[in-house]
């Protein structure tokens, strides 16, 4: 342990993290060192970040050369990078226009933004408000916040702003019931990350859209964790035969590089003028050229996709095998492609501590979900060894 660096990053950096004790050096694939040169295993992948794991070839190289070229000119001139990444997002997708921003916070601001102003023009004065799900995670800026469905987050940030309302999850008929005459939109995670990776049920999202559609009110998706491959297909949603009209995306978009969008169809979109919205640095070359080269792996090497599916379903079968095994530890086993949550019956972060120990990350979230969203690229061999590793530990619990 690196103990004078540690000491110096608390003592210079906000307290806004439980940092583990790791200064993080080097990472390629599914592999990082730290500074003593120790190896660990990424089974957050930067939290669902790294899609194609760290330090992914084709991503440093189109990094390298733009950074070469030309690292930023702001939005007052066009950006090649820009447009290649916003083509390949549309023809990919259900949307006809993206606006690109920083984060995933940013990108549930311009969807937000971008909902409220289409009502305005579209639908009638009072259409303001969103309805978003308890144990949601929307982002931490103001109304990303707020929207979010979990109030330990929001405590202490009151008086939080008006226009949002909160129903259960996977419920459709709580859901029905929020729906006002104020209402302009339903604001969705296809798959809760931060609340405990929770998958709805099959048909959930098709009575959603029916409910959008039946009172001429958006659909936003949230697909900040879940989209960019992370489920087996390039978007969540494909695998609910639906489309959005408004959609986020950030984390694995740049595959490390920070990068936010908002996709939308053209109609909406097209509520959004020079003036309502924008971004200093969103879209910027560099970002876009780390998006480029990520997507244009995803689709043109099929065995990326396939394999998130393919070993989600290997990973998902190891882990219902040690739920079996230790059943009075383990509640449930829940997601999809690689978003997977083992619900314990006890915290999680005591597991967590003592995977690191054995030279392996992963997550909790919830207090006693443990998250595992690795690379798209993890193979057998690599959660065979997470699986072991999670059995020794139960067995000296």
């Amino acid at each position: 342990m690196d103990r004078k660096f540690i000491e110096e990053s608390n003592k210079y950096l906000m307290n806004t993290y439980n940092r583990a004790p790791i200064n993080m050096r080097k990472g390629r694939g599914l592999k990082v060192w730290d500074a003593g040169g120790r190896e660990y295993l990424d089974f957050v992948a930067g939290i669902a970040v790294n899609c194609l794991g760290h330090c992914h070839p084709k991503v440093v190289i189109a990094i390298q050369k733009q950074a070469q070229r030309l690292l930023h000119v702001s939005n007052l001139y066009h950006i090649e990078p820009q447009t290649v990444l916003a083509k390949h997002l549309v023809e990919n997708s259900f949307a006809d226009k993206a606006f690109f921003c920083n984060s995933g916070a940013e990108a549930v601001e311009g969807a937000i933004k971008l909902a409220r102003k289409y009502a305005k023009e579209h639908m009638a004065p009072e259409k303001h408000e969103i309805i978003t799900a308890y144990g949601s995670f929307h982002g931490r800026t103001f109304a990303a916040l707020t929207a979010t469905g979990q109030e330990n987050l929001q405590k202490g940030f009151e008086p939080l702003l008006p226009g949002f309302r909160h129903v259960p999850f996977n419920d459709i008929e709580a859901l029905r019931k929020a729906v006002n005459e104020r209402t302009c939109a339903i604001m969705l995670e296809p798959i809760q990350g931060e609340g405990g990776v929770k998958v709805p049920a099959e048909d959930y999202f098709k009575k959603v859209r029916e409910l959008c559609d039946s009172h001429n009110i958006l659909l936003i998706l949230d697909e900040i964790q879940t989209g960019m491959g992370r489920t087996g297909k390039l978007f969540a949603y494909e695998h609910f035969d639906i489309k959005p009209d408004i959609m986020t995306l950030a984390k694995g978009l740049g595959g490390g590089i920070a990068i936010g969008a908002v996709l939308a169809r053209d109609a909406i979109a097209s509520s959004f003028q020079p003036g309502t919205h924008g971004s200093t640095f969103g879209g910027n070359p560099l970002a876009c050229a780390a998006g480029i080269a990520t997507i244009e792996t995803l689709l043109e090497d099929g065995f990326i996709l396939e394999n998130c599916s393919r070993i989600g379903k290997y990973f998902f079968n190891k882990l219902r095998v040690l739920k079996k095994d230790f059943s009075s530890s383990i509640i449930d086993v829940r997601g999809l492609g690689l978003m997977i949550g083992l619900e314990l019956t006890m915290p999680g972060g005591p597991i967590v501590e003592a995977c690191v120990k054995r030279g392996i990350l992963i997550n909790c979230t919830s207090g006693s979900v443990l998250r595992f969203t690795p690379p798209l690229i993890v193979v057998e061999k690599e959660i065979d060894q997470l699986i072991d590793t999670l059995e020794d530990i139960l067995e000296r619990q």
